[in-house]
């Protein structure tokens, strides 16, 4: 496995070793302990899927503890933009976000520990998207960091993107008080 630590500390971008012949291919998509020793331990609990047409735009969510989650996601079919967003108070990437281009060719995968809002946008008719989260989820819990807000400066790489009402009505950065 090829692993890139991003700019902001406990990001990860990790790139399967795929074997691959006229029949097809095979690859690890999880190894609890492969994994531990780059990520530290971390117990997933649920998976999550979804299905995205090209240009929807799902995001910035996170869950407020004690529910936050952990995310390692990926794409099984299509391709998206993945972002997250360092919500950790005392980080000094606070506020900053990292982008990822996730696509099921080369099927990578984009660690998101607990402390960030995380979003992605589909390029691709389509896109399966994948989450193994280390928490289950709690609607109760759940926050929205406007996915445009202008101090984030994030390049989503895309015009008119197609957006739930819940997403256009997240919080504005500058507004919101962090719970991590």
């Amino acid at each position: 496995m090829e692993i890139e630590g991003k700019k902001i500390n406990g990001l990860f971008e990790l790139s399967p070793k795929i074997f691959g012949d006229s029949r097809g291919f095979f690859l690890e998509s999880f190894h609890a302990s492969r994994y531990a020793q780059i990520l530290g331990p971390v117990n997933f609990v649920q998976d999550n899927m979804s299905s995205s047409v090209k240009g929807v735009l799902r995001g910035l969510h996170f869950q407020k503890p004690p529910f936050s989650q952990g995310k390692l996601v990926s794409v099984i079919q299509g391709s998206v933009l993945d972002v997250a967003v360092d919500l950790r108070k005392n980080s000094p990437t606070f506020g900053q976000h990292e982008t990822v281009l996730l696509t099921a060719e080369k099927k990578n995968q984009f660690w998101i520990p607990e402390g960030f809002a995380h979003g992605f946008v589909a390029l691709e008719d389509n896109t399966i998207f994948c989450y193994k989260c280390t928490n289950y989820y709690h609607p109760e819990a759940e926050e929205t960091i406007l996915w445009n807000d202008r101090t984030l400066h994030i390049d989503w790489q895309i015009e008119d993107p197609i957006i739930s009402d819940k997403d256009k009505k997240g919080l504005i950065f500058a507004d919101f008080e962090t719970p991590f």
